[in-house]
């Protein structure tokens, strides 16, 4: 944090990403709620605030804080929304959305980072996210359907899996394209089919499975 203490760090960052674009001040708030230098390593907790990805272990990362507001801000949450999440990682981003939400459900595909995630969100009083190891990529059919659906991980194409899991009406961001550069895609479920825009060139590590990239 450069020797500030975390409040003026996280507001700085705030700074940051209003000249960035990011106005809904519930996901502004939520930042100022969910403290940022709990989930990064201890060594790189002075870089904690900064508008950077940061390493997590297990060749994953900890999202830039732009991209997790611009796809908090994106996903339009409502309070009654039913929420599943593609990659828990250091569970940063599930504690943003839980402060939106009644109900996430949210999926690591690594268990050494799922079970710590699990234990840091539990001991941090969160009652409302249920954890799960698994292939991401499948998706959650027992809880389906999900008024919204986050995948933080670069997918090769939308898995067919996710979007048979959304709901009439609902809403799905995830970064689609190479394994090195993504584009960040909005899906909206309307009675036509599922509607689509873009919302810019994102960077994120591989999302890994059955209807993603191969290991």
């Amino acid at each position: 944090m450069h020797d500030l203490k975390p409040q003026i760090a996280c507001e700085r960052l705030i700074k940051i990403l209003r000249t960035k674009g990011i106005s809904d001040e519930r996901v502004l708030n939520a930042f100022r709620k969910v403290e940022r230098h709990l989930f990064v390593d201890p060594a790189l907790r002075g870089q904690a605030y900064d508008d950077n990805a940061l390493p997590i272990g297990y060749g994953q990362t900890i999202s830039q804080p732009y991209v997790v507001a611009l796809m908090t801000e994106l996903l339009q949450l409502g309070q009654d929304d039913k929420v599943l999440e593609i990659g828990t990682g250091s569970g940063y981003q599930s504690a943003i959305i839980a402060q939106f939400t009644r109900r996430l459900y949210t999926i690591e595909r690594s268990r050494a980072l799922g079970e710590a995630a699990r234990k840091k969100l539990r001991d941090m009083g969160y009652q409302n996210i249920v954890f799960k190891i698994g292939d991401g990529t499948r998706g959650w059919p027992q809880h389906a359907p999900y008024d919204r659906i986050i995948v933080t991980a670069g997918a090769p194409s939308v898995p067919k899996t996710l979007a048979e899991q959304l709901a009439e009406s609902g809403r799905m961001i995830i970064p689609t394209g190479d394994r090195g550069r993504q584009e960040l895609e909005i899906y909206q479920r309307t009675e036509s089919g599922l509607e689509k825009e873009k919302a810019g060139g994102v960077v994120f590590v591989p999302l890994v499975g059955d209807h993603g990239w191969e290991e």
